[in-house]
């Protein structure tokens, strides 16, 4: 199982640009903030996550991973995203026994912005914000001691100006395994299966995506561990996406990252850091990710987390 997994996470990257043109469909999906990564950690290691994924983030990347979780952890990630605008995610999660519960919120808000019309292009006096947000629920329980399955129930919202907005439900379906050989971990996923999205007489589908990917402790020694995760997705509007990344961890307390995305228009490499206190048998978490996009600049994401 291990060497079919490999083989094919290994296909896909390696997939010539020509035999991927034919799906290349930009604009044809809504919701496009569902598409930004919410974790400083996941940034670090260049979006190669959803294997590797661990505590309340694991309601975005994939929810089958906190099956594997123990008792409540917390997380807010903060981006500072392109052109003033400001991406958020913030969920909590709670082990039951019987399955782990956890809430999310994604939102995405721009700046303050003028009011333009053809014939006041200078601006009406007026001003409006753009808000997109998504509320989530998520279940996962694992099936055996190596298997977890998950899913999420997804609330869309998105607000151009005063009557401009839309509403979708959409849902997540992901699956995880672990092997005890090095640590191998082995998740997919399927997100924002859901209805379309329609603006005055147009309708557009979400971006509908397929994700796998695994990871595994290539070093774990008692002060060293390094973690190498790989993963694969097949966007609904766009060609075949590959992620690679690693991380390095000093005692479980001091953390770097690097990783690379790959068959992307503008986003490349990447790198983060991090830092885990345990104070009254508590861990807080601090971490911080970097993603360089071409001309477009550079992405920050800082995140703070506590595990209970």
């Amino acid at each position: 199982m291990h060497a079919c997994a490999l083989l094919v996470v290994a296909a896909m990257l390696c997939m010539p640009q020509g035999a991927s043109a034919q799906y290349e469909r930009p604009g044809s999906t809504d919701a496009q903030f569902l598409k930004i990564g919410v974790s400083a950690r996941a940034a670090g290691m260049g979006e190669a996550y959803i294997a590797s994924v661990t505590g309340a983030e694991s309601a975005h990347y994939n929810a089958a991973n906190l099956g594997y979780m123990e008792g409540t952890d917390l997380v807010f990630n903060h981006t500072r995203w392109f052109a003033g605008i400001s991406h958020d995610f913030f969920s909590v999660a709670h082990q039951f026994g019987l399955g782990a519960l956890a809430v999310s919120v994604t939102a995405l808000s721009t700046n303050e912005m003028a009011v333009r019309t053809p014939l006041q292009p200078e601006g009406t006096g007026e001003t409006f914000y753009a808000t997109n947000l998504r509320a989530g629920l998520t279940y996962a329980r694992r099936l055996t001691d190596r298997v977890s399955l998950g899913g999420t129930v997804n609330f869309i919202s998105m607000g151009l100006y005063d009557d401009y907005s839309q509403r979708a439900i959409a849902v997540d379906v992901a699956a995880s395994y672990v092997s005890d050989f090095q640590g191998f971990r082995f998740g997919m996923k399927i997100a924002n299966l859901g209805s379309e999205v329609t603006y005055i007489n147009e309708s557009y589908p979400l971006p509908i995506n397929f994700t796998f990917g695994l990871a595994m402790d290539a070093v774990n020694a008692a002060d060293h561990r390094v973690i190498v995760s790989g993963s694969a997705q097949k966007p609904n509007d766009g060609k075949p996406l590959g992620n690679v990344g690693a991380e390095y961890g000093f005692r479980g307390l001091f953390f770097l990252r690097g990783g690379y995305q790959i068959n992307y228009g503008t986003a490349s490499y990447t790198f983060g850091t991090g830092l885990n206190l345990d104070i009254r048998s508590n861990e807080f978490r601090f971490d911080y990710g970097y993603s360089a996009f071409g001309d477009l600049g550079v992405a920050h994401r800082f995140a703070i987390g506590l595990h209970l």
